[in-house]
């Protein structure tokens, strides 16, 4: 159907960023001509109430094509743009329309191989007017974003709305870091307004003012490449925020309302539920200063109201929802009330008005489909063959992702890397490893859901895999640093993630005890079957985010003799497709969780048990093989099979495929170091487990003394004895308290050792474990003594007790370790008419400087007064009656 066009009027008019046209046809030349004229000379007039609308996007990570796929409802950018241009229609005041970042970045392949160029066309199209940046748009580093996707005009980028990050700054001189923008006029943007880099200004053809202060995620510099935003530093965004808005507020803004790249870890926005804390805590800081909260990141779609009334909302992910607030703002008395917030599906927006129509198919026909056709042309090319698919690890759905988790995809990519740096040009590397986030997609193959392998892998295939075009960079690492690099897939506290599994080349193997102290879950590494040697240096190639810190893996950038090989992870990729396919999936367990019972250690007898679960032994993809049973071997004799449960996990971690063992070391098993080596009977999991073979059982008897200490004053010594059937043991000693190693030595010539231990944080009764570690011939063993901690003594000292009268201030410490805590009393008692009392809590270093003013000081002299310390749960009392003197 050949629709009939409608003749136009076109007049000159002043255009709102983003604001709904307000232009009347004319019935005549004459007409317009008058009205022009009146619009040249006489100056607006502005209702005291404007009605404002404002719509809101987030995390559309470069999604152009529509997706209805259950549970997916992606409108795509043409019916998103139309949407955005039909709620503009249907709203009678003045629109503005905003995003908290994550627009461009982690794209679907139509986007990401053109740069992300055909999104931030579509967002032009759409007249996005201003969005918070995200973590995303950093991912070729800040100087890609300012001086690409943020200047205009810029043939792969050339965004017109603005972006703001108010706590984002140079280090050179603080400023804000994001270039200042004025809006394009020719975007229907205000020229009037420039942004600074961290607040922007609006005012609507209603005369409202409008002010917006952005803001990122606080964890920017562990979710990109740390080299890429070496110039700029990340600062807290309460305060950048508050800032922000109190100059918006100085400036006149009738309200302000703050984007921010951070969000909810749930739909509900309970405070208290796990990730909510803190946002929330954002959330609680800025309150009073802005009228509504725009958020992202997490990826969740929720309409919440703070405690006073404000919105904080976000559209979720993908172009599926717009945030929708409806606001009637006071220009009189500047201010703002909310009238609706609500979240509306895209798809669900039904496109009448003549402008959202052509806007969608300007959008679909000019700039979506000439994206697809052109990522068509380059992602078709073979480039190999997949033997079986690769799936990264999944949780017990079987669907969404588990970063946490060993995937044979997360090993694919990391040999891929080791074998394209494996020359001595680019460093001979020996290991590599991938960072999970930096896997965006399953590689499937053309095969993708119907099992019929080999199959053909694409360009556009492997590219979704790897959309971030990081180099590798080849390092030398010790064996200690690797450990490092493992320990830290254990993120820290507070971290998005708690555990990040890393994908390790071939031939790297790992064993680990989740259970361990911070710092010390690694219990075996290494390479062809070979220990990692802590002092040896080793070539480790990894990506460029993960080269420089990336994820947290803080010690990647300790590397030395550290270059970047120029490969691209992508090209790298496509090389190894070349010369391996077809790729097969391996569906070995390189890092393995072992854990001894508590307290057991691995010396074993002859001839006794040897007991430990293993977790961490099944990949999790839908088509992942897994075993059954593991077998364990002591050299050339099998010592037993045990079943294995591949029951998959909730949690975000590594410990699927779990099994029990419990086997009897042959009573003719040479003495000394020696390996248990598990095999499955399916992937070819291979886990070594280093034991030590002992001939003689050993007694450890400790005794401790003195058996009551003070707390945080003294210590306590333990004597050790160990004896056996054998020769005197030798070896070295450990004491625990609880978790923490509190002392170590070695065993004497005798079998007796005497450690020194304390003193101790803690009040009450502290049970010790004495652990002897065993040697060649006699086993480990333990003993448990008892320490009874009470609470410490203090000295009451009087610092100057020459005061000035009419102004007495009593300077007191109180003394006995660093430093006590509690409320200090002192009573004037003599002479006769100056009984007072005052009360006051001990300061810094124990100190405190009580005010005797009101006292009853009649004249100068001598006084009495009684200081009493009152002490406290780890602290006794005492008191001191002195003379003080008040002088002139």
């Amino acid at each position: 159907m050949v629709r009939p066009q409608r003749k136009a009027h076109h007049v000159s008019v002043a255009r709102f960023p983003g604001g709904k046209r307000r232009v009347a046809a004319a019935a005549s030349t004459a007409l317009i001509a008058s009205s022009a004229a009146l619009l040249a000379t006489a100056p607006a007039a502005h209702a005291a109430t404007v009605e404002v609308q404002i719509l809101g996007t987030n995390d559309f990570h470069g999604r152009l094509l529509r997706n209805v796929s259950p549970p997916a409802n992606e409108a795509g950018a043409a019916q998103f743009g139309g949407a955005v241009e039909q709620l503009r229609a249907d709203f009678a005041g003045d629109t503005i329309f905003t995003a908290a970042g994550d627009l461009i970045g982690a794209s679907t392949f139509e986007s990401f191989i053109q740069k992300d160029k055909p999104t931030i066309d579509a967002f032009n199209a759409m007249r996005l007017d201003v969005s918070a940046a995200g973590n995303h748009e950093f991912d070729g580093g800040y100087a890609d974003l300012n001086d690409r996707v943020m200047a205009p005009g810029h043939a792969e980028g050339g965004a017109k709305w603005v972006y703001l990050a108010s706590n984002v700054r140079k280090k050179s001189d603080n400023s804000y870091a994001l270039r200042s923008v004025t809006p394009d006029a020719a975007n229907n943007h205000n020229g009037a307004n420039a942004s600074d880099g961290g607040t922007w200004m609006a005012e609507t053809p209603g005369g409202a003012k409008v002010g917006f202060v952005g803001a990122v995620t606080e964890e920017l510099p562990s979710l990109v490449s740390p080299g890429g935003i070496v110039d700029v530093k990340v600062t807290k965004i309460v305060d950048e925020v508050n800032a922000g808005a109190a100059s918006l507020r100085a400036a006149g803004a009738d309200m302000v309302v703050m984007l921010v790249h951070e969000g909810y870890g749930t739909s509900d926005c309970n405070p208290t539920s796990p990730g909510n804390p803190v946002f929330q805590a954002i959330v609680d800081g800025v309150k009073t200063n802005v009228s509504a909260v725009i958020s992202g990141h997490t990826h969740l779609s929720y309409t919440c109201t703070a405690s006073n009334g404000i919105p904080v909302v976000s559209a979720g992910q993908y172009g599926t929802n717009l945030d929708v607030l409806k606001f009637t703002v006071d220009t009189t008395a500047n201010t703002a009330t909310l009238n609706s917030s609500v979240t509306t599906a895209a798809n669900s927006v039904t496109l009448s008005d003549p402008a959202a129509i052509a806007l969608r198919d300007n959008i679909r026909d000019n700039i979506v489909n000439p994206a697809v056709a052109q990522a068509d042309v380059l992602g078709a090319r073979v480039l190999g063959q997949l033997g079986g698919p690769f799936y990264r690890a999944k949780m017990a759905n079987g669907t969404s992702e588990n970063r946490g988790g060993e995937s044979t995809l997360g090993n694919l990519v990391a040999e891929v890397q080791r074998w394209s740096t494996e020359s001595d040009t680019f460093g001979g590397a020996q290991i590599a490893f991938m960072n999970p986030g930096g896997l965006r997609q399953d590689m499937l193959g053309i095969a993708a859901g119907t099992g019929a392998y080999p199959s053909d892998l694409t360009y556009k295939q492997a590219a979704v895999v790897q959309p971030f075009a990081n180099t590798l960079v080849n390092m030398r690492l010790t064996g200690d640093q690797i450990k490092k690099v493992l320990e830290q897939q254990w993120q820290p506290a507070g971290s998005s993630r708690p555990f990040l599994r890393l994908g390790t080349s071939a031939g790297f193997t790992s064993t680990y005890d989740a259970s361990r102290p911070e710092g010390d879950r690694i219990t075996g590494m290494w390479l062809n079957g070979t220990p990692i040697s802590p002092s040896t240096s080793y070539s480790v190639t990894v990506n460029s985010f993960l080269s420089t810190g990336g994820d947290n893996f803080f010690e990647l950038a300790n590397g030395t003799s550290k270059r970047d090989t120029g490969k691209v992870d992508l090209a790298s990729m496509v090389d190894y497709m070349a010369a391996k396919s077809p790729a097969s999936p391996s569906f070995a367990q390189q890092q393995v969780g072992v854990v001894w019972p508590s307290g057991a250690s691995n010396s074993v007898l002859r001839g006794a048990h040897a007991k430990f679960d293993l977790t961490s032994l099944a990949m999790s993809g839908p088509a992942d093989k897994t075993d059954t049973s593991v077998k364990v071997r002591l050299g050339g004799t099998d010592l037993g099979s045990f079943p294995v449960d591949n029951t998959l996990g909730t949690v975000v971690a590594d410990e699927s495929g779990k099994a029990s063992v419990d086997v009897v070391i042959p009573a003719n098993a040479a003495a000394g170091a020696t390996e248990l080596v598990v095999t499955g009977n399916n992937t070819g999991t291979v886990v070594r487990v280093p034991i030590k073979v002992v001939v003689h059982a050993s007694t450890v008897k400790a005794t401790v003394d003195p058996g009551t200490v003070k707390f945080r004053q003294d210590k306590t010594g333990v004597t050790v004895a160990v004896t056996s059937a054998g020769k005197t043991p030798t070896g070295a000693v450990e004491v625990w308290d609880g978790a923490e190693k509190v002392g170590s030595g070695s065993l004497h010539a005798d079998g007796q050792a005497y450690l020194s231990v304390g003193p101790f944080d803690k009040v009450g009764i502290h049970t010790l474990t004495v652990k002897y570690l065993g040697d060649t011939v006699t086993a480990a063993g333990e003993a448990k003594v008892e320490v009874d901690v009470v609470r410490a003594k203090v000295k009451l000292r009087l610092l100057d007790r020459k005061l000035k009268f009419g102004d007495a201030v009593l300077p007191i410490a109180v003394r006995g370790f660093k430093y006590p805590r509690g409320k200090v009393v002192v009573k004037v008692i003599k002479p006769k008419g100056a009984k007072h009392k005052v009360k006051a809590r001990l300061g810094k270093r124990g100190k405190v400087k009580i005010d005797l003013k009101d006292a009853k000081f009649k004249r100068p002299g001598k006084y009495i007064v009684v200081v009493k310390y009152r002490g406290n749960s780890t602290t006794l009392p005492t008191k001191k009656k002195r003379a003080i003197w008040l002088k002139r």
